[in-house]
């Protein structure tokens, strides 16, 4: 016998999924796997391999770890600038003004009407400038006018400025006709414009709260996690905002008998504000994340002492010019930092794949055990 002969006949009988080099049959390999409770397909559902594969050491696919592809972010983050928060900003002024515009003059308070009015304006007028600059060129502005669809937030928000813009300016515009003289044609025109005024500022408060809540709808119609998460707080946030920042105009430009509805307004619109925006930073998990991180957790903290501090002021201070000026600008500050925080925050959690992977985890976690 030669000595290869001799080895093999003193070789140790092979055992039932052991594996001798040299000699595996087509096929072992795929028949070990199945003897290791790796094969069976169909004969568990999806749900429960997934548990017998959770820490598994002889699982050919390991448990997914969270990561990202060479550390790339998961979304593109969002292509606008600050002349987008500057935006959101201005046209909740215009929008607030416009409204506490309208409660002055049903009362017959005219130097606080007319500085809401002329502010309203101009708001609006910043408002669009801010919106074409980001447009890069004013003809998309245009362009968006030559179609009208209630499923794009976009479209939706076009209109509406458009609407707006043009009432709020021949609300403010006729305020000039007080310059007329009051006899002869001049005082006929004269007194033409004010009921002309009345309904062009009504028409612009009726679409005031449209615009001053569209831009959330915009925002959390997107797949930003942090915009789009708390898209039922958005509106609310931004809509306490703007009322609280035509408050602060009012407060502003108004004498004092004539800033009660502006204290009024600063005490809701703060409220409504404050409330929704603890939601927005608390009630959606990780997501809430960056609300309170770096640049936008200094803003929206900021906004949140400015706001209170303003609305206290506004109470407070209905005895004394300076109080209520400095009332009315602490909710200005609060507002213009608020829309910055949340521009912020949404740019922040694009650019970080886990405020995108780990909600998607959470859902299917969720509808997993909602399924049992």
């Amino acid at each position: 016998m030669s000595p290869g002969n001799e080895a093999s006949s003193q070789a140790t009988p092979q055992q039932p999924g052991q594996h001798v080099p040299g000699t595996d049959p087509v096929g072992g390999q795929a028949a070990r796997m199945w003897d290791a409770g790796m094969g069976g397909r169909g004969e568990r559902s999806g749900r429960e391999k997934g548990r017998r594969r959770k820490g598994d050491a002889n699982a050919v696919v390991p448990e997914a770890a969270f990561s990202s592809y060479y550390g790339r972010a998961v979304l593109k983050p969002p292509v606008w600038t600050h002349e987008i928060a500057y935006y959101l900003f201005c046209g909740g002024v215009a929008a607030g003004s416009s409204m506490l515009a309208a409660v002055a003059d049903s009362r017959g308070d005219v130097e606080a009407r007319r500085g809401l009015r002329v502010t309203s304006l101009a708001a609006v007028g910043a408002s669009a400038y801010f919106l074409i600059v980001d447009l890069g060129r004013p003809e998309r502005f245009y362009n968006m006018l030559r179609v009208a669809k209630i499923t794009s937030p976009m479209s939706v928000g076009t209109w509406i400025l458009t609407a707006f813009g043009p009432l709020s300016g021949a609300a403010a515009v006729l305020e000039a006709a007080e310059l007329l003289p009051a006899s002869g044609l001049p005082g006929l025109a004269r007194r033409a414009a004010r009921p002309l005024a009345s309904a062009a500022g009504a028409g612009a408060a009726v679409t005031a709260p449209l615009l001053a809540t569209y831009t959330a709808v915009l925002l959390a119609d997107t797949a930003v996690p942090s915009w789009h998460e708390p898209f039922r707080e958005l509106p609310f946030v931004f809509g306490g905002s703007a009322l609280a920042a035509g408050a602060g105009v009012g407060l502003v430009l108004a004498p004092l008998g004539q800033s009660g509805p502006a204290a009024r307004a600063a005490v809701i619109g703060a409220t409504a504000e404050l409330a929704a925006a603890h939601r927005m930073e608390t009630a959606h998990g990780v997501v809430s994340e960056p609300f309170h991180l770096g640049r936008p957790g200094r803003f929206l903290r900021a906004a949140r002492a400015l706001t209170v501090a303003g609305a206290l002021g506004a109470v407070v201070g209905r005895r004394s010019r300076v109080v209520s000026a400095l009332a009315g600008a602490g909710l200005l500050t609060g507002s213009f930092l608020t829309r910055m925080a949340v521009f912020e925050a949404g740019v922040a959690s694009s650019k970080d794949p886990k405020y995108v992977v780990v909600p998607q985890r959470e859902r299917i976690a969720a509808r997993e055990t909602a399924g049992e």
